[in-house]
């Protein structure tokens, strides 16, 4: 199929459409296994290298304007060992949470004006990449949202960003006073850092 090699190795049903490519004749390549789907209306080409994150590679194409969160990339960043049940992902708190079954994934809703703070890559395949926010930007909602996600979680993320080589604390502190959390960001600092 010559429209399916000028395909991306990850891509949609819409962008197969517009190449060219039938429903009928993705699902047969599917059965086949020339594809993997991913996620619904999300394949990805059988002979294209493995993905580290295909998890995450599914989510971004469902949802391209949505920003890996919280446990997700903190696993991302390894400033956690948990492994989360779920693919957390932000998205603007004006746009409508979108459902997705599979891969399991859990939408937080953030504010517009502070979205893209922090926003980071990390490459899910080869050549392909995801948004992420940042370690910093990673700790700092996860202190913000400890109530939710649990006071433990934070303080570990914390410890082991703190612990980094490359660890920048003036920088995760811009980030709390910018997300309003500043407070309980340098308070935590300190506490860990006199440890």
């Amino acid at each position: 199929m010559l429209a399916l090699a000028g395909l991306p190795r990850t891509f949609t049903t819409g962008t197969a459409l517009v190449a060219g490519v039938h429903r009928r004749d993705l699902y047969r390549l599917r059965d086949e296994g020339r594809l993997v789907e991913l996620s619904r209306g999300v394949f990805r080409k059988a002979d294209a290298p493995q993905a580290g994150l295909p998890d995450l590679l599914a989510v971004a194409h469902r949802v391209p304007t949505a920003i890996v969160c919280c446990v997700s990339a903190a696993a991302v960043h390894d400033l956690t060992d948990e492994i989360p049940t779920s693919v957390q992902i932000a998205v603007p708190r004006k746009q409508r949470p979108p459902h997705i079954d599979y891969p399991p994934t859990k939408v937080f809703r953030f504010n517009e004006a502070t979205f893209e703070l922090g926003l980071s890559s990390v490459e899910a395949a080869p050549d392909e990449n995801v948004r992420v926010y940042s370690s910093e930007r990673t700790v700092v909602d996860l202190m913000r949202l400890r109530g939710r996600l649990g006071a433990p979680l934070a303080l570990s993320a914390l410890r082991r960003y703190l612990g980094h080589r490359d660890a920048r604390p003036g920088e995760l502190l811009d980030l709390a006073r910018a997300l309003d959390v500043l407070g309980p960001v340098r308070a935590a600092v300190d506490a860990v850092i006199a440890e």
